[in-house]
């Protein structure tokens, strides 16, 4: 390319012309070429064109990871439009939220997934009106945008339009007409908002221009030496930025994406060996759990995984050691990273040492920079001091939509406040030590969950540990612990405060252990609200801040 590429379709129609019938998608029953790609996206696109969609609308899509999920993103922009990922986990009252705060005038869906997923009823519950409205034009006062649900799969409720019908709408638009969309759209334009998921409050919707996720992606491809022969394998949602990053950085440089409807490890591990995938991005603890202890593991064939995003310095020691053990010729990178930075923001360089790629999250991408703050002065912290992570670059977010105060609390004089806790080394290398909001004050003084958490996880029964903070007459705050155990593995509340005695400060030592085995999950992270307010109500604690 002689020029950079920075608006989603014209990077596709690039890549068609140069990768064509090269892998673009390989799901475990089907798979895409770049060309065939780039033909669906198109006809979705004229789809939405001949249905009135201008450019700077908002196009919802509420579907498990498929390869219509990614068509439809590519077909949204292709048009100026402005493509909205729904988290599939939504229910009903989550989902009348965001169709309404997002503005959708459109959105892409099905029915019946699985006999818990049933997205049509999902809408229909969060929108009543739906029962008896017209499906060319819905008139809903709860979503007043809101014109026209399309649905993928038959059997439709009447209240949808089908994928026929949608697709036979755009026939007649010419390809004259999706090009000049294409070439209208300016790199500085809003490509996606992705919400993100909060604790108590609404989520956020997160502007990401298409400069940012394309020139995010760009240049982790270019930290990873990702090519056309590169397959990167992610069984993260497509609907999440973590599964979008890596879709862009891979389908950018004319190679392959393979991932899964559903995160099962065994589908996992075969497509893994099977197609030979390269770079896999497991990124998160339960993932890594499940693939690691799964009976295919050992005999999985992961000779040409060549680098892993695994985090090794924020998982708990006997995964590190189970994954090096059973893959010592995979680069194993550490990465930190965030919604609101359309993704990676630091990660590490593939020539660091070992204890740094495993022990630390890596250093800042090409056009971040990145700050440690006193979270009450604002001064920049010394090394190895902890504060709050600050970052400013071309690839941040543009704000919150229609959300000026949240926008202002995190972006103040150019930098965005990202909540996060970090520390730099010497080297130069990053550590996330948890959320801002995840700093308990026990009487007085600041303690990390993320410390207590890394001691109970050295306990050999403890699988993994989560902190919460309870309220307390004296002391204001308290630490509590859920813990999850090891395969097998017994122990007791009173043996695991006894194992952080004399290791701990006293007052760090949790009040309260509780015993857990499913966790309350957000898109990939585990809703510690959840695990406190029911550990308040167990205790009797009442209301608490």
């Amino acid at each position: 390319m002689n020029a950079p590429i920075y608006t989603y379709g014209a990077l596709l129609r690039e890549s068609a012309a140069a990768h064509g019938d090269g892998d673009a998608l390989v799901f475990p029953d089907r798979r895409l070429s770049h060309r065939n790609l780039y033909r669906s996206a198109r006809a979705w696109a004229k789809t939405l064109i001949a249905m009135g969609v201008e450019p700077g609308q908002n196009v919802g899509i509420l579907l498990t990871t498929r390869p219509e999920f990614v068509e439809l993103m590519f077909g949204i922009v292709m048009t100026g439009a402005i493509a909205v990922p729904v988290n599939a986990r939504y229910q009903a009252h989550e989902l009348a939220f965001v169709v309404r705060d997002a503005d959708l005038v459109m959105l892409f869906t099905t029915g019946k997934v699985a006999d818990q997923l049933n997205f049509a009823e999902r809408l229909e519950s969060a929108f009543p009106p739906l029962s008896t409205a017209n499906p060319r034009d819905l008139q809903l006062d709860a979503a007043p945008m809101l014109r026209r649900i399309v649905c993928l799969d038959p059997p439709c409720s009447p209240f949808m339009l089908s994928r026929e019908t949608a697709l036979a709408r755009g026939a007649d638009v010419m390809d004259t007409e999706v090009d000049a969309r294409i070439d209208a759209v300016d790199a500085q334009d809003i490509a996606l908002i992705l919400y993100t998921s909060g604790t108590t409050a609404n989520p956020k919707g997160a502007l990401i221009s298409h400069r940012a996720i394309i020139g995010n992606s760009r240049n982790l491809g270019v930290r990873y030496k990702v090519t056309a022969a590169d397959k990167v394998w992610s069984p993260l949602p497509i609907f999440h930025i973590a599964g979008i990053l890596p879709l862009t950085m891979v389908i950018d440089a004319g190679g392959a994406y393979l991932t899964v409807p559903h995160f099962d490890a065994g589908t996992a591990l075969a497509m893994l060996g099977n197609e030979g995938a390269t770079v896999a991005y497991p990124s998160f603890v339960t993932i890594m759990q499940d693939l690691i202890t799964h009976p295919t593991f050992a005999s999985t064939d992961l000779s040409k995984l060549r680098l892993m995003n695994s985090n090794f310095a924020v998982q708990p020691a006997w995964i590190k050691a189970a994954m090096t053990k059973a893959m010592p010729h995979t680069v194993q990178v550490g990465t930190y990273g965030l919604t609101e930075g359309a993704g990676t923001v630091c990660t590490s360089n593939i020539d660091d040492s070992f204890e740094l790629r495993t022990g630390r999250l890596g250093v800042p991408l090409d056009e971040w920079e990145v700050r440690i703050v006193d979270i009450e002065t604002g001064r920049d912290c010394a090394l190895g001091e902890r504060g709050e992570i600050v970052t400013r670059g071309p690839n941040m977010l543009r704000g919150y939509y229609k959300s000026p105060e949240k926008t202002a609390e995190a972006l103040r004089d150019g930098w965005f406040y990202s909540g996060d806790i970090g520390s730099f080394d010497d080297s130069g290398h990053i550590m996330f030590h948890g959320r801002t909001k995840d700093m308990l004050k026990v009487g007085g003084e600041n303690v990390a969950a993320a410390e207590i958490e890394a001691m109970l996880q050295s306990h050999p029964a403890v699988k993994l540990a989560q902190v919460v903070g309870l309220p307390d007459a004296r002391y204001v705050e308290v630490p509590a612990a859920f813990v999850e155990l090891a395969d097998g593995a017994t122990t007791s509340e009173a043996e695991l405060i006894a194992h952080c005695r004399g290791k701990l400060a006293s007052f760090k030592i949790p009040r309260h252990i509780r015993f857990i085995k499913d966790w309350p999950m957000s898109t990939s992270k585990i809703q510690k609200f959840r695990l406190r307010t029911e550990l308040i109500d167990e205790l009797g604690l009442g209301e608490a801040a």
